[in-house]
């Protein structure tokens, strides 16, 4: 007897940490703005359960050819490549029946196979989904092993890949209030407004560690500063409309502008022709990495996209900005994103006809002449935005897990 209930504990004893490791598969990506929200989650459940003695195991099931399997590799996560379908979405329905179209839905069903196969061997406690059409095969496999789904929409409508998988989420979690009343009845009993991840770095910055970073000795701190963005490669549309008022916005700002390594060069030989003065206060750079939460303490006001990415960020942070929407974003979720911030006065926008240069430079004038109105829109944003949307979204993924149990 005794014997037989010494076994017994050390059987137990064995299998406790195994009970204290909660496993998450992730799946999305194809873009930074589905990957990054979920590479944030995973930090932010990792923190999490280590301050309650718990590990986290993690397996992403993505692209192979996607950015979430470089951040994967970058970040130390196992990764699992599955096969994907794209649907290449076409006003005219005929013209989404070419031939890369058939050979990619032609891939989904092997995707599904290989897709089930790595839920059923990592037998996750829960498995997040953050769009792209790498996630349906993986979602659509995590109903089939009766393991909880939960997914998260970045954008104020849910995209093609979330709208097939909200009919099978245990949970969805989406960005904004605004999104619940757009839901089909049945999914808004299990949505929950928990903001978009944002990375807790950018939250932390110093504007005057950026002008050591940046070298940017010849800018005036008592003049506003604006920060130009186009994402990581630029954008050409925006390095256009501010080349064509940049001598104006220097004469009033100092200007950050991430333009790309396409067209840094051509930017450096404008700033080369400026009068010295404003020329000391344009700094054009290729590509803006470590210094990014900084560059945004140091910027008054931004130029910029407005992906669900930046709108997040925008909003945590609560700063001024003038939106230029992305005319080809999938579903026009870019001029979404942009048209309800400034409806609710929390930015500028851009929209259609109105991308212009003389456009760009009435939107800005008034934020960089009257710093009671630039800190009057920025206080309207930073009341949108979600700082604790990762945390938010952890008790969701969480809260899925025990109720399976």
């Amino acid at each position: 007897m005794n014997k037989h209930k010494v076994a017994q504990a050390g059987i137990q004893h064995d299998q406790q940490p195994e009970q204290q490791v909660f496993r998450l598969l992730v799946t999305g990506g194809g873009t930074g703005g589905h990957t990054y929200p979920a590479l944030t989650a995973i930090r932010t459940l990792q923190a999490r359960l280590a301050d309650q003695g718990r590990a986290v195991e993690v397996l992403w099931v993505g692209n192979s050819a996607g950015l979430e399997a470089r951040v994967t590799a970058d970040q130390g996560i196992p990764f699992r490549a599955v096969a994907t379908g794209k649907i290449r979405r076409a006003r005219n329905p005929l013209k989404m029946l070419s031939r890369a179209n058939l050979t990619d839905m032609a891939r989904v069903p092997l995707g599904v196979v290989q897709a089930r196969s790595a839920v059923a061997r990592f037998r996750p406690d829960v498995v997040l989904a953050t769009g792209g059409y790498v996630a349906v095969p993986v979602g659509l496999a995590a109903r089939v092993c009766g393991r909880p789904l939960v997914i998260h929409e970045q954008t104020l409508r849910l995209g093609l890949a979330n709208r097939v998988l909200a009919r099978v989420a245990a949970r969805v979690a989406v960005s904004s209030e605004s999104t619940l009343p757009l839901l089909a009845p049945a999914t808004r009993k299990r949505a929950v407004a928990t903001g978009n991840p944002v990375r807790a770095e950018v939250l932390t910055g110093d504007a005057d560690r950026a002008v050591k970073a940046l070298g940017v000795q010849g800018f005036n701190r008592a003049l506003p500063t604006v920060y130009v963005t186009g994402g990581a490669q630029g954008a050409r549309q925006i390095n256009e409309l501010v080349s064509a008022i940049l001598p104006w916005l220097l004469e009033r700002a100092n200007v950050v502008h991430q333009c790309g390594t396409a067209a840094v060069e051509g930017q450096l030989e404008r700033a080369a022709g400026l009068p010295a003065e404003l020329a000391a206060r344009y700094l054009p750079v290729d590509f803006i990495g470590a210094e990014l939460p900084d560059v945004f303490a140091l910027a008054d006001v931004i130029i910029s996209r407005s992906g669900a990415g930046t709108i997040a960020e925008v909003t945590a942070l609560g700063t001024a900005a003038v939106f230029i929407p992305l005319a080809s974003s999938a579903g026009g979720e870019q001029a979404h994103n942009a048209r309800h911030l400034a409806e609710q006065g929390a930015a500028a926008a851009l929209l259609s006809a109105e991308v212009t240069a003389a456009a760009l430079r009435d939107a800005v004038a008034p934020l960089l002449a009257d710093p009671q109105r630039r800190r009057a829109m920025a206080d309207l944003a930073r009341g949108l935005g979600r700082p604790d949307a990762a945390d938010r979204l952890v008790d969701v993924v969480l809260d899925a897990a025990r109720e399976r149990r």
